[in-house]
C-alpha cells in the first residue's frame, strides 16, 4: 500500500513538472493534452444541470392546466434538455453545437452565457447562431487579447493588407483594404485608437502604397509619419486642397479604366495601374465643426462632399479611407451619417457616450454595441471590430510606440510616392496665402 501511494505521488509530481514545462515551452500542446480533456469533461457533466437552471429546457406537455374554470400554471416535471455535440477543441478553448427545440431562440442562450462561464470555469463564452435551429457556443479558456503580439496561425502578406493585432479567437486581426475598402475607427482618449492607427500605418509603410494624412490638430498625431506620407494636411484649408485633388485624381482613374474597358484599376495591366492611395483622417470632428462663419461652413461642406465622393467611388479605383474620431454623431452634420454608411469596416474602442457606439455598430449588430460599451478604461487597445465577415469580434491592436513609428517612417521614406495633383494643390494654396 505504501509503495502504491509513493508511486501515485511520484506520478502526480511528474505530471505537474511536465505540465509546467509544456505550459512554458508549448502552451498549445499543454492545452490540448491537459486543459482540453478536463474542460470537455466539465462541459458534458454540467450541461444538463446548467440547462435546467437557466431555462434552456422544454417540455412536451404544456405548463398550463385547466382545473374547472381556472387556468393553473406550474413547472413541468419532465424536461427535455437541448442536445449538444461533444466539445470540439480550438487553439484557445472549445466549441459546442446545440440543436434548438421548436420554439427556442438563441436569445435564451445569450442570457445564460455568464452561467456557462462559471460552470465551465473558462474566461469567456460567445454564442452565435450559424444556421437556423442551431447555436454555436465557443468558450475561451484564457484571454488571447492579453498578448496581441502573439496571434495564432499564419497570415499571408498581400498588398493593402495589414496585421494590426489579435482577435479574441487567438487569430490575427487583419485589416484588408482589398476586401473592406473603407474603415471607421472610434475611441475615447487613451482607448487605443491612436495606437491602432499607428500600427496600421506601420504595416502599410513597406508596401507600394501612397499614404495621405489629414490631421487638423496641427499634425500632432500623424506628424510622426510625415516622412512616409505623400502629403500631410494639418489644417482644414489644406484638407480641402488635398481631398479636392484626390477627387480629381479619382476622376482621371475613371477615364483610364473606361478607355481600357476595365471596371477597376486591378483589371489594368500592372505597368498602367496607378498606385493605390490610403487616406487616413485623424479626428473627423475637426473637419466638420465650425465657429459658424461663412468661410468655415463652406470648407466643412467641401470636406464632407469630397470624403463622401471618395467613399462612394474610390474602392474600385484604389482610393481607400480610414476615418477616425473620438466620437461620431449626427450632430457633426448630415454628411457624417451619409459617410458612415459607406464605411463598411468598423472599429469601436471604449467610448464616452452610448451614441457613438450606436452610431458605429448599431446598424450592424445590437449585441456588438453592448459589448463595446462594456470595455473598461484598463483595457487599452481592446475594441469591437466588424469587417468582411458580416459579424463582429473583440480584438486588440499591437502596441506601436512613437519611437517605432518614427523609425518606420524614416526607413520607408523612399516609398513616399509623389502625387502630382495633390502636390500642386498644396503649392497653389501656399502661393495664395503668401499673396
Amino acid at each position: 500500500m505504501d509503495q502504491l501511494m509513493l508511486a501515485a505521488a511520484l506520478l502526480l509530481a511528474w505530471m505537474v513538472v511536465i505540465g509546467t514545462y509544456l505550459e512554458q515551452r508549448w502552451p498549445d500542446w499543454h492545452w490540448y493534452l491537459t486543459g482540453y480533456p478536463r474542460t470537455a469533461l466539465r462541459v458534458m457533466v454540467t450541461w444538463r444541470k446548467v440547462a435546467q437552471l437557466n431555462d434552456l429546457t422544454v417540455s412536451h406537455k404544456p405548463n398550463r392546466r385547466l382545473l374547472g374554470g381556472l387556468v393553473v400554471k406550474g413547472q413541468p416535471l419532465h424536461l427535455k434538455v437541448p442536445r449538444c455535440s461533444f466539445p470540439r477543441p480550438t487553439p484557445n478553448g472549445l466549441s459546442v453545437r446545440v440543436r434548438l427545440h421548436a420554439g427556442q431562440t438563441p436569445a435564451l442562450f445569450l442570457g445564460a452565457a455568464e452561467a456557462l462561464v462559471h460552470a465551465w470555469r473558462v474566461h469567456a463564452v460567445r454564442i452565435v447562431s450559424p444556421e437556423r435551429g442551431v447555436v454555436l457556443i465557443t468558450a475561451t479558456v484564457r484571454d488571447p487579447l492579453e498578448h496581441p503580439e502573439r496571434p495564432t496561425g499564419e497570415v499571408s502578406a498581400s498588398l493593402l493588407s495589414a496585421v494590426v493585432g489579435a482577435l479574441e479567437t487567438g487569430g490575427a486581426w487583419v485589416m484588408d483594404f482589398r476586401r473592406v475598402p473603407h474603415w471607421l475607427i472610434v475611441g475615447a482618449t487613451r482607448s487605443g485608437k491612436s495606437t491602432l492607427i499607428a500600427r496600421l500605418i506601420t504595416e502599410l509603410a513597406p508596401q507600394p502604397v501612397a499614404l495621405v494624412g489629414i490631421d487638423c490638430k496641427g499634425g500632432m498625431e500623424l506628424g510622426l509619419f510625415e516622412q512616409r506620407f505623400s502629403a500631410l494636411a494639418t489644417c482644414r484649408s489644406e484638407a480641402v486642397a488635398v481631398l479636392g485633388a484626390l477627387v480629381v485624381d479619382m476622376q482621371n482613374r475613371m477615364r483610364t479604366c473606361r478607355a481600357a474597358g476595365a471596371r477597376s484599376i486591378w483589371e489594368l495591366p500592372e505597368k498602367e495601374r496607378p498606385v493605390p492611395v490610403v487616406v487616413v483622417v485623424d479626428e473627423i470632428a475637426e473637419l466638420y465643426l465650425t465657429n459658424g462663419s461663412k468661410d468655415q461652413r463652406a470648407e466643412a461642406e467641401q470636406c464632407s462632399t469630397y470624403l463622401l465622393r471618395l467613399a462612394q467611388l474610390g474602392a474600385a479605383l484604389g482610393m481607400h479611407l480610414v476615418v477616425a474620431g473620438q466620437r461620431v454623431g449626427s450632430d457633426l452634420g448630415p454628411g457624417v451619417t451619409a459617410l458612415r454608411a459607406q464605411l463598411s469596416g468598423r472599429v469601436c474602442h471604449r467610448v464616452n457616450d452610448p451614441g457613438t457606439a450606436e452610431m458605429t455598430l448599431g446598424d450592424l449588430n445590437k449585441d456588438a454595441v453592448a459589448v463595446a460599451q462594456s470595455i473598461g478604461e484598463a483595457e487599452q487597445g481592446v475594441a469591437v471590430a466588424a469587417g468582411d465577415t458580416g459579424g463582429w469580434m473583440r480584438a486588440r491592436s499591437h502596441l506601436t510606440t512613437p519611437a517605432e513609428a518614427q523609425v518606420t517612417a524614416a526607413e520607408y521614406a523612399g516609398l513616399a510616392f509623389r502625387l502630382p495633383g495633390v502636390a500642386r494643390a498644396l503649392e497653389d494654396l501656399d502661393a495664395g496665402e503668401g499673396a
